[in-house]
């Protein structure tokens, strides 16, 4: 299903959307989240009363926390509620000072230090989606103390000390078996490090919804379980050349693997016809792999004759394909660069860049330039690098790539006219000027491997070859691959995957995603 994700700059507009142009006051957004946390809490945990520690910010997700305290007090929990420091009453914000004179009225004691004791439950409230910067000082105690007390743990919107937006950890951060979210998802709780430090994750709805937009939609967004409106339709009267015809420049001399793994992925995504350009010593081992693809071969070192032979059946390929992937295995030599510039200059074709095209890309600005006007006049483009090529091409180091996940590739794409698959244990999917872009959530650290790249790159130019816009091809692309990742984890463990795992998973990912789309 497809899913929001928002940053916490978003959700505060949207939460001030619903209180100043829908009049849902905002004590009675508080009171909902209290009450869909303690529904969750009492799912996993049950109903059994127990010892419970609230500690609690002073800013609205501590108001949240001493709400759920509340409710988990009336039905007989032991509950000790702290607001660490001196003066937090008037220190508050308006709603938690209502929350805080609410529990005075039922005559509960508020500490201003951690009481001593043992809990079952530690409620994490101590910073929500508004924090900015590291923690420290009596704060930093807190959440040390929570992460070293042994109880169960369940973090109100978000562990405190993650950052909404990126997932870092502002110093220390609360490690949650249990987190409760309002209305979307953030960011922060997708990416990591933060998905690691949420436990659970859970999104309830507490009165903040799409209305709250007011027509201006979160960027990100992702998909959650199986979405089976992502694949191409297939119509029942098609033929092979209906299904799309993929061109695929992959493989010299020795990598005869990535040209096999990428020409395999592009069938399985249902494309009707693949040509295979290649070094002519992988003729052999490619075709007895894959007897459906059509074949094309070059020589390294070859006479001019032959090399003005080889070009003009290029030529042919290209004017009868529907789309075009060049970079797998062909290496970093003047053949391949070569290759490069005719895939970038001698074609319109929807084109895919990945592995050694992008290393190759990335040291000529001039062909860049040319990609970028190419992209201008809408040619569908997407390049596809894992963290250390995108630093390459965006002259940056790899942990600042990390670091701007969500922001550095959206620049890219806008100065290259391209949609950019950024690689990461979080995949990310923008397009040029793009309005949306999307964070995939599937996939597992088994997927780190040789290979799996070429797996993608195949894929998507699959679905391009099949007339699927850039960005939706890219998308379908990186949650198809998840999917099939996932699966492969399940039959295999993490640790023992390989790339092809991931091609033998894909039909069985492909008709799980059927079958969903037939059950709705």
């Amino acid at each position: 299903m497809r899913q929001y994700l928002v940053t916490a700059e978003e959700m505060r507009r949207y939460d001030a959307n619903t209180i100043e142009r829908f009049h849902v006051p905002g004590l009675l957004l508080m009171e909902r989240a209290a009450l869909v946390t303690v529904e969750e809490l009492q799912l996993v945990r049950g109903k059994a009363p127990c010892r419970v520690l609230v500690l609690a910010g002073r800013g609205n997700n501590g108001g949240d926390g001493l709400a759920v305290g509340r409710l988990l007090m009336l039905q007989g929990y032991e509950v000790t509620f702290v607001l660490p420091g001196e003066d937090f009453h008037g220190r508050c914000s308006t709603e938690t000072r209502r929350q805080i004179d609410i529990l005075r009225a039922y005559q509960a004691g508020i500490f201003s230090r951690i009481q001593e004791g043992e809990y079952d439950i530690v409620i994490d409230a101590v910073f929500g989606i508004g924090l900015s910067r590291d923690v420290e000082g009596i704060w930093k105690d807190a959440i040390r103390w929570i992460n070293k007390s042994g109880a169960w743990v369940c973090s109100v919107d978000i562990p405190s000390g993650i950052h909404a937006d990126t997932g870092e950890v502002m110093g220390d951060a609360v490690q949650a078996d249990l987190t409760v979210t309002y209305g979307f998802r953030k960011t922060g709780h997708i990416l990591y490090p933060g998905t690691s430090y949420c436990g659970r994750l859970v999104c309830r709805d507490m009165g903040i919804d799409e209305h709250g937009f007011l027509g201006e939609k979160p960027y990100w967004y992702t998909y959650i379980g199986k979405e089976p409106g992502v694949l191409p339709v297939r119509c029942a009267d098609g033929n092979k050349g209906t299904f799309g015809k993929a061109l695929l420049i992959v493989g010299s001399r020795q990598m005869a693997g990535a040209a096999m793994l990428a020409a395999k992925s592009a069938f399985l995504t249902g494309v009707g016809m693949v040509k295979v350009v290649t070094e002519v010593r992988n003729r052999e081992i490619v075709q007895q792999y894959l007897p459906e693809a059509m074949m094309l071969t070059y020589a390294e070192g070859a006479s001019a004759m032959e090399a003005a032979a080889f070009l003009e059946s290029l030529e042919e390929a290209a004017a009868w394909a529907d789309s075009i992937l060049i970079g797998p295995g062909i290496g970093m030599g003047e053949t391949a660069g070569e290759l490069l510039k005719f895939a970038v200059q001698e074609s319109d074709l929807p084109l895919v860049i990945d592995a050694d095209g992008l290393n190759l890309l990335a040291r000529d600005c001039g062909l860049q330039r040319i990609l970028a006007e190419k992209g201008a006049q809408g040619r569908a483009i997407i390049l596809t690098p894992h963290l250390g090529e995108f630093a390459r091409l965006y002259d940056c180091s790899t942990a600042q790539a990390k670091a701007g996940l969500t922001d550095y590739p959206r620049r890219l794409g806008d100065r290259l006219g391209s949609v950019i698959v950024c690689k990461d244990a979080r995949t990310v999917v923008v397009q040029c000027k793009g309005l949306q872009g999307y964070i995939n959530t599937t996939g597992n650290a088994g997927m780190a491997t040789a290979g799996s790249g070429d797996v993608l790159a195949g894929m998507i130019t699959g679905f391009l070859a099949q007339g699927m816009p850039g960005m939706d091809a890219a998308v379908t692309g990186a949650y198809l691959h998840g999917c099939a990742g996932d699966l492969a984890a399940e039959q295999r463990t993490e640790i023992c995957m390989t790339a092809t795992d991931l091609i033998d998973s894909m039909k069985d990912a492909v008709a799980q995603i059927q079958d969903r789309g037939k059950g709705m």
